[in-house]
């Protein structure tokens, strides 16, 4: 993989121009892309800007806007359609020097139809969604930072298929204009990168919080480690995962104590379907309306369901969300930070579906930041990622203590060997 760090640790001493580490990730595309399928669009005439993250090629997401470039959002009702300006997550880019040079492939509007893009670590395998081409760009080395969004699991998911670092911030932490909306409680913008320093690194760069970027060694966080047991069962690879970072964390020092989460989570948990499809049948009203018959099987089926899920049911599940959002407080009580699955297993064996994003829903309702810590693999070397969960409005806590669990696993395991 490109690691942002590394190219701006190369530019930053004179082995490297700006243009010429863009131009690394232009020649990496034309290499592996073929494979992978993880863009349909380029800017090949994009020039490297000025900033802290100068030299850094960033892959945009194929529902955000990026001035000059179609956004099809994945369906060919938007074939042609060409914004006139950048959405505001990548105008943020831009002033921090970085490069947008291509669109990636996304499920349509961001739901669950699968699109052609493979697995860089298995080309049978999915690389998760919806956010597919962004996760496979950066596992595949062909660009160092890529932008994706998740409104159930779509960073989180497809990060820990392909084995890098997908940071979803606090809700709001980035704006969404610019970005297609599905569900307005819940679409969050995110970071995928190389390693949870280079997404912290990058989070910082677009924000202006500098405390968002961990020191080298972080402190030993106190992890509370939750099963979400109302999500049912993980696979085995993905246990055997979570087991192994909390050995790995424990030997560097920190504690570890089982979280029973209240029982309004659960609740919370099973409600986020009817906030997210009660707002996404107005949110693509028009595309529903005038295209039904354009729209992917699944989808168009959810947002037939979603036509009849009443306003009281929408606003009773708005309820149960709020004081869930309440009850965090008491979650971190005694805690730093949970550990968590980030997702049931290893990518599964199939282009026909994404993966299911049942262990990231309830943390994307309840807006806080996630980070998929890479390092750990199945018997079979596909990547398994595990999930750190800070509060709300705390990412550089949620950051710090991914760093500390990616260092404690690289310690731990050489690269490559799977968990026990």
């Amino acid at each position: 993989m490109l690691s942002l760090l590394d190219i701006l640790r190369r530019v930053d001493s004179g082995a490297l121009a700006p243009a010429d580490a863009v131009r690394l990730s232009y020649d990496a595309i034309d290499a592996r892309d073929g494979e992978i399928q993880a863009f349909v669009e380029l800017d090949r005439g994009a020039a490297a800007g000025r900033g802290p993250l100068a030299g850094v090629a960033v892959a945009v997401k194929d529902i955000i806007d990026v001035e000059g470039l179609p956004t099809r959002m994945g369906s060919p009702i938007y074939d042609g359609w060409r914004p006139r300006g950048d959405a505001a997550a990548v105008s943020l880019l831009r002033r921090a020097g970085a490069t947008p040079v291509g669109k990636t492939e996304t499920t349509p509007f961001a739901y669950l139809d699968p699109v052609a893009t493979r697995n860089p670590r298995n080309p049978a395998h999915t690389p998760g969604g919806s956010s597919s081409g962004s996760a496979a760009a950066v596992a595949a080395g062909m660009v160092p930072l890529a932008l994706g969004t998740q409104t159930g699991g779509s960073v989180i998911r497809p990060a820990s298929y392909c084995g890098v670092a997908g940071v979803k911030p606090s809700y709001r932490l980035l704006p969404t204009t610019g970005v297609k909306g599905f569900s307005w409680t819940l679409d969050t913008v995110g970071l995928f990168g190389a390693g949870v320093a280079d997404v912290a690194l990058a989070l910082a760069s677009m924000t202006g919080r500098d405390e968002l970027q961990p020191p080298d060694e972080p402190a030993a966080p106190r992890f509370g480690l939750v099963l979400q047991d109302f999500a049912g069962a993980p696979e085995p690879a993905a246990a055997a995962a979570l087991e192994e970072a909390v050995r790995a964390v424990e030997r560097a020092g920190a504690s570890v104590v089982p979280l029973a989460l209240p029982p309004i989570f659960g609740e919370a948990f099973r409600l986020h379907g009817t906030i997210q499809d009660f707002e996404a049948r107005q949110a693509l009203a028009w595309e529903y309306d005038r295209h039904r018959d354009a729209l992917p099987p699944l989808l168009g089926g959810a947002l037939d369901a979603a036509q009849t899920i009443p306003a009281a049911a929408y606003d009773s599940a708005r309820g149960v969300a709020r004081r869930a959002r309440g009850a965090m407080r008491d979650v971190f009580g005694n805690v730093d930070a949970l550990l968590a699955y980030a997702a049931p297993g290893a990518a599964p064996e199939t282009l026909r579906s994404t993966g299911d994003s049942r262990f990231n829903r309830l943390w994307t309702l309840l807006g806080a930041p996630c980070v998929s810590v890479p390092g750990l693999s199945d018997g079979r070397g596909l990547p398994v990622g595990v999930q750190v969960i800070g509060p709300f409005g705390a990412d550089e806590t949620a950051l710090r203590a991914a760093l500390f669990v990616e260092r404690a696993i690289g310690r731990s395991l050489r690269p490559g060997t799977a968990p026990s």
